[in-house]
């Protein structure tokens, strides 16, 4: 076995069964989808299966690429650690072991990166184990790693991975297949009334946009005649109520599913959003999206999509989770209400003319 990266991997496009490893988050596994087409279009004849946190499930339930979705019990896992329950917990992963390693898996991509993962990668047995080169000790847990591509393109990691195995990635696009309940959801709150998604919340303070700039977007979109629909989990509820107050906007803040949600993403005339799954999600269904990033390194480049990606660019961007400013976060703020109008008109104009998407704070100096 080496534990080297290799800069190409020879593939033995022989396999029949294959697994992909993504546990979470939202916007990953969009960003990771289309592996699934690549997949098929090299073995049109293989079994596909993906392990997933239950949390994401729904974003994959759909796919028709998909022979199986297993799902990872990461939480039961936990819940019987943090009781105390070892033994409990020890025969519960023998067991999730013993289910993997009946489907006899040929090929094993493990695109999370994480110990966690390569460790899963590892107890199915497979014979080839392919992941991303990692700052974590997963080398011993799998038969080939390959540096990530850290390109400015959108899902440029998972399309890397692909090329280096061998697979054609001429077309490498994201999907989110959608059920009918979930469709006729969206179709009925659209209810032929166009309108933006806000997409405020995320996981860590530094690439949250702040909340006054949320409230004056909103009276702008509100003063242009726009309907906005803000979109959140249950946990974000506070914060919506706080940020929006007063505001005749339509939140839908813990009220929806996830695939849900993603649905009303995909009815939306304009997604505007932070670093967040459903403001990713976007670009799956080729809606327009106006971006915002900080203390994160965005991608630039969105193939055969519309929208605009605000990024302040500063000294200290990105910081990704070491802030260095003592939580100002400068960079989300220079990002003004302003500038976020003015790209939102351009997709919800009559007058505008479709252009592809362009991220870069020189080239937004303009609107900054």
């Amino acid at each position: 076995m080496t534990h080297s990266a290799a800069e190409n991997v020879t593939l033995d496009l022989s396999f029949k069964r294959v697994l992909v490893i993504r546990l979470s988050a939202i916007g990953d596994v969009v960003f990771a989808s289309p592996l699934i087409d690549s997949i098929k279009r090299a073995r049109p004849d293989a079994e596909i299966y993906w392990l997933a946190e239950s949390t994401v499930a729904p974003l994959l339930a759909h796919h028709a690429g998909l022979k199986e979705l297993l799902i990872w019990p990461r939480e039961e896992w936990r819940e019987l650690f943090r009781r105390g329950r070892l033994w409990k917990l020890s025969r519960e992963v023998m067991s999730f072991r013993k289910k993997l390693r009946a489907h006899q898996f040929d090929l094993v991509l493990d695109v999370q990166g994480l110990l966690k993962s390569a460790l899963l990668a590892w107890m199915t047995g497979a014979k080839t184990r392919i992941g991303f080169r990692s700052k974590e000790p997963t080398g011993w847990l799998l038969t080939k790693r390959v540096p990530k591509n850290l390109e400015p393109t959108i899902s440029s990691e998972y399309r890397g991975l692909a090329q280096k195995i061998g697979l054609e990635t001429d077309d490498f696009s994201m999907t989110v297949p959608l059920s009918a309940v979930a469709r006729g959801f969206a179709e009925r709150v659209h209810d032929g009334r166009p309108y933006v998604v806000f997409c405020p919340f995320t996981t860590r303070p530094q690439k949250h946009w702040p909340e006054a700039h949320w409230r004056a977007l909103a009276d702008a979109a509100l003063v242009q005649g726009w309907r906005v629909v803000v979109l959140g989990a249950p946990a974000d509820r506070p914060a919506a109520k706080r940020i929006f107050a007063e505001q005749a906007v339509e939140s839908k803040v813990g009220d929806c599913s996830l695939e849900e949600s993603a649905a009303l993403v995909s009815h939306a005339d304009l997604v505007i959003g932070v670093d967040t799954g459903l403001t990713h999600m976007g670009w799956a269904f080729c809606v327009p999206v106006v971006a915002l990033f900080g203390s994160t390194c965005p991608y630039r480049v969105v193939p055969g999509r519309e929208g605009d990606i605000l990024y302040a660019e500063l000294d200290c961007s990105p910081c990704r989770r070491r802030p260095t400013c003592g939580g100002a976060f400068d960079c989300m703020s220079a990002l003004t209400p302003g500038a976020v109008t003015n790209a939102a008109r351009r997709y919800l104009s009559t007058e505008s003319v479709a252009a592809p998407v362009l991220a870069s704070s020189e080239s937004r100096e303009e609107a900054l």
